[in-house]
C-alpha cells in the first residue's frame, strides 16, 4: 500500500487514509517540452507514490495559448478535469466568480500557506473575496537574456555581459552565419520579450506607470520610444529565426546556431535536459544585464468542482503535495523556476537559479503582466506584438501609438 500524506490531521475537512478512497485524477497542463515534462513528472511520481490516488496526465501541446481555451471550455461545458494549470494572475478569475472552482481556504489555513509563500502576491493572485482558490507552485521570471557560449566562441568574440554589448556583437554573429536572436512565432513570446525590454530599458518606474496605473501618456512617451526602437532592432536580429515553439528557439542556442534568446527561466529546463552547464555552456543575464530584477509570474493549479467526494479528496491531497517542501524542491530544480516557499534549502541550484534566488531575496521584484492586465488586454497586446514583430515595415513609432491606445483602454 502506498504511503498516504497526512493532510489536515486535526481538521474535519478530510480524513486522508481512512474515509478517502482511491481515485484517478486527471491533471491538465501545457508542459510538453523536454524540461517541462521532466519537471511535471516529479509531481506525478510523488502523487502516485505517496497517496492512494493515480495521476492521469492530460498534457496539451502548443503552450498556454492553445491549452487555456480547451481547459476553460471543458470546465464551463460540464466536463471538468481534476486539476488544471493556469498562470499566476487573472486567467481563471471568471471561472472562480462563476463558482466553478474548489475553495482551498481551509486547507491553506490549516497548513499555514500565508506563513511561507513568498512573495505574498502569489497567494493574493489565488485569492478572491478573501477565499483561496488555487495553489501557487513556482515563480517564473521572464527577465532573462540567455546566451550560447558556442555561438560566440565560433564567432571569435566574447560573450556579452549586457544588452548594449549584445547589440554590438550582432554583426559579428551574422558574419559567422549565426542568428543573433532566436525567437519563436507564438504570440506570447514576442509580447514577453517586449516586456523584458521595457523593464530593462524604460525602467521600473515607467513600467509600473503603464502596467499598474495604465498610464497611456507614459506608454506614448520617450521612455517607451526607446523600448520600441530596441524591439525594432531585436526584430531584425531574429529575422532568420524560423521556428514556432519557444523550446525550438532555445535549442538553437544549445546547438550554437543562435547567440541569444529573451525567454523566461523555464529555458533552464531545456539546457539541463541537454546536459549543458550554466556558466560553462551558456550564460544568463537577468534584466538584460541592465536592470537586475525578476518578475514573479509562474504557475498555479486550480481544482474544478466535481460532484464526487473521492475526487475532491484527491484534489486536496494533490494541492497539499504540490506546495510541500519535498515537491517544491524536486519540481523547481528540474523546471528552472524558483520555489514559492521561502523556507526551503536550494543548495543544489545552478548559477542562473542562484542569481534568481539572490534577486528575490533583495526584494527586487515586479508582478507579471498576467497579474496586471486582464486576459482581454493581454490578447490585444499580443496581437499588436505579433504584427509588429513579423512586419519589418511596421515602424516603431506606429506600433507605439497603437500600444498607447491599448493601454488607455486597459483593464
Amino acid at each position: 500500500m502506498k504511503k498516504t500524506i497526512a493532510l489536515l490531521a486535526s481538521t474535519s475537512l478530510i480524513s486522508v487514509g481512512t474515509a478517502a478512497m482511491a481515485a484517478d485524477l486527471e491533471v491538465t497542463h501545457w508542459w510538453t517540452s523536454g524540461g517541462e515534462a521532466a519537471a511535471v513528472s516529479e509531481f506525478a511520481r510523488m502523487f502516485n507514490e505517496n497517496t492512494e490516488h493515480t495521476w492521469v496526465d492530460g498534457a496539451i501541446a502548443g503552450g498556454g495559448g492553445t491549452a487555456r481555451p480547451i481547459m476553460v471550455g471543458r470546465i464551463t461545458g460540464g466536463d471538468p478535469m481534476g486539476a488544471t494549470q493556469f498562470n499566476h494572475g487573472r486567467q481563471a478569475e471568471e471561472l472562480v466568480e462563476a463558482g466553478l472552482m474548489l475553495d482551498l481556504t481551509e486547507l491553506a489555513e490549516a497548513e499555514g500557506w500565508s506563513d511561507f509563500v513568498n512573495p505574498s502576491s502569489l497567494l493574493d493572485s489565488c485569492t478572491l473575496d478573501g477565499r483561496i482558490y488555487c495553489v501557487p507552485i513556482n515563480i517564473h521570471s521572464w527577465q532573462w537574456l540567455w546566451l550560447s557560449h558556442k555561438a560566440y566562441e565560433d564567432a571569435g568574440i566574447p560573450v556579452p555581459t549586457n544588452w548594449d554589448e549584445f547589440v554590438a556583437a550582432a554583426p559579428a554573429l551574422e558574419e559567422a552565419g549565426k542568428i543573433p536572436l532566436a525567437m519563436g512565432q507564438q504570440p506570447w513570446q514576442s509580447n514577453g520579450a517586449f516586456n523584458v525590454m521595457a523593464i530593462a530599458l524604460a525602467g521600473t518606474d515607467a513600467w509600473k506607470a503603464v502596467h499598474l496605473d495604465h498610464d497611456a501618456e507614459v506608454a506614448a512617451g520617450p521612455d517607451y520610444a526607446r523600448v520600441f526602437e530596441a524591439a525594432a532592432q531585436a526584430r531584425a536580429f531574429s529575422a532568420r529565426s524560423n521556428v514556432q515553439d519557444w523550446n525550438q528557439a532555445t535549442n538553437m542556442l544549445i546547438s550554437g546556431q543562435a547567440g541569444g534568446q529573451i525567454m523566461g527561466d523555464w529555458a533552464q529546463g531545456e539546457f539541463q535536459v541537454a546536459g549543458q552547464v550554466a556558466g560553462e555552456d551558456y550564460s544568463c543575464l537577468p534584466g538584460l544585464g541592465v536592470n537586475e530584477i525578476i518578475s514573479t509570474g509562474g504557475d498555479a493549479f486550480y481544482f474544478p468542482k466535481v460532484n464526487n467526494p473521492e475526487i475532491e479528496a484527491a484534489q486536496l491531497e494533490l494541492a497539499s503535495l504540490m506546495i510541500s517542501k519535498e515537491a517544491q524542491v524536486a519540481f523547481n530544480l528540474k523546471k528552472g523556476s524558483l520555489p514559492v516557499r521561502g523556507d526551503i534549502d536550494l543548495t543544489a541550484a545552478n548559477d542562473c537559479m542562484a542569481k534568481g534566488l539572490e534577486i528575490l531575496a533583495t526584494g527586487a521584484i515586479l508582478p507579471d503582466t498576467n497579474q496586471t492586465f486582464s486576459p482581454d488586454t493581454q490578447g490585444q497586446l499580443e496581437d499588436l506584438m505579433v504584427e509588429f514583430w513579423n512586419d519589418p515595415s511596421y515602424s516603431a513609432e506606429d506600433a507605439q501609438r497603437q500600444y498607447a491606445d491599448i493601454i488607455s483602454r486597459a483593464d
